[in-house]
């Protein structure tokens, strides 16, 4: 009896989610890394991909990376929400 695998291409979703867990994980340079890669491969970052990111950065003392990144987001013509301030 075979398995079949099931092989999909990265989304959106699927890189905010592991953003997310670098979020958790204390990883920010991680979380960095993931957000350029989302980026790199042509898929539009959102509001979730940012949140995570900066809150990754403001966990490790990287505030100034953080609001890089808030200021960043218009270029990508995403609004900051409430959860972001």
């Amino acid at each position: 009896f075979a398995m079949t695998q099931s092989v999909s291409e990265p989304n959106t979703i699927t890189y905010s989610s592991a953003i997310s867990a670098c979020e958790k994980g204390s990883a920010s340079q991680a979380a960095l890394a993931l957000l350029s890669t989302i980026v790199q491969a042509v898929l539009e970052p959102d509001t979730i991909s940012y949140s995570a990111a900066i809150s990754a950065c403001a966990k490790n003392a990287q505030r100034q990376r953080a609001l890089v990144l808030l200021n960043g987001m218009g270029q990508v013509v995403l609004e900051p929400d409430t959860i972001i301030y």
